[in-house]
């Protein structure tokens, strides 16, 4: 009987130890897992890339390298953007992806006090990091974490430098700006200004128009009524090019001027290779996309703080008429 209690409380307590066992190992189990799962769920940041300009080739490429870069990182993006540049529905994606707590904005910059104030005020008090990409806007005026893509102050210096070496050391030079400039047409203008200003027989003449294409050729075709002797145009604004080229045409043979612009879009490429456009700059929009993404990423993981206050500059390159053929 003694012996029948001792083999069934050895029994009870094999079974004790057997279930005791096995709990502590799913608890063990579970707190080894749970890192990984909350690893897997750091990494699924909700990105949004936000431009004013979704219909150009430029952007389509810009968005492809943002997509390739969050694949490769976990990240989730959403590609938000306007037509014809609508300014008014630019600002309520900015507003629209502030609100929805999104873990970081890429956006392209816009050089607007309405712009500067939802990155200065909501975005800031929200905790959503900025980066602009293509387009810049300075980091005091809107407390972006960094920005990527081209270095415009080095692009006008380099299509001034080209110019000269097509025109040579004297000539009249007309600036097509826009009449609301942004940093980026800023920067370029003081590029090629750096470069022309010390050739004392180079003359420089800068003209605003608007957006339009019909803006823009009212103003070249009052520009060919007060100097007819004008040598050179650039296109500050990759946009104004054609424009620019069509109001010439109407009047007299295109080549009789050296033409230049930024911005390697389809109408530019096709007017460079009819001859018509002598050089202009290209740039690297699918590089911008990834970047973009790489470093909003390296931020949020605390991999890269702080990201480089000046920005990160992509590839531009001159790209001339030969080399469009």
């Amino acid at each position: 009987m003694r012996k029948s209690i001792i083999v069934s409380l050895f029994a009870g307590c094999l079974v004790i130890l057997f279930f005791t066992l096995t709990s502590m190992i799913k608890v063990f189990s579970s707190d080894l897992n749970e890192p990984v799962m909350t690893a897997e769920l750091h990494n699924s940041y909700r990105l949004v890339l936000i431009t004013q300009e979704l219909d150009t080739p430029f952007w389509a490429k810009v968005e492809q390298g943002a997509r390739k870069a969050a694949g490769q990182y976990g990240a989730s993006l959403e590609v938000w953007g306007t037509y014809g540049s609508n300014r008014d529905d630019f600002l309520k994606n900015m507003e629209v992806a502030i609100a929805s707590k999104v873990d970081g904005i890429i956006v392209q910059g816009l050089d607007t006090d309405e712009f500067k104030e939802l990155t200065k005020v909501k975005a800031a008090s929200s905790g959503i990091p900025i980066i602009t990409v293509a387009n810049d806007v300075p980091m005091n005026e809107s407390l972006r974490r960094t920005y990527v893509g081209s270095d415009h102050l080095e692009a006008g210096r380099m299509i001034a430098r080209q110019l000269v070496s097509d025109m040579g050391f004297a000539g009249k030079v007309v600036l097509m700006v826009s009449d609301r400039q942004e940093d980026f047409q800023r920067s370029r203008l003081t590029g090629i200004l750096d470069v022309l200003r010390p050739y004392a027989k180079i003359e420089t003449k800068i003209v605003a128009a608007g957006d339009s294409r019909e803006d823009v050729a009212a103003a070249t075709n009052e520009l060919l009524n007060e100097e007819p002797d004008a040598d050179a145009f650039i296109a500050v604004s990759a946009k104004h090019a054609g424009s620019i080229i069509q109001e010439i045409s109407k009047r007299m043979q295109v080549g009789g001027f050296y033409i230049y612009s930024f911005d390697d879009s389809p109408e530019t490429l096709t007017l460079m290779q009819q001859g018509q456009i002598d050089a202009l700059i290209a740039q690297s929009p699918e590089t911008m996309g990834e970047k973009s993404v790489a470093y909003m990423v390296k931020w949020l993981t605390g991999e890269q703080v702080p990201l480089n206050p000046d920005g990160y500059f992509t590839d531009i390159r001159v790209l001339r008429a030969e080399d469009a053929q």
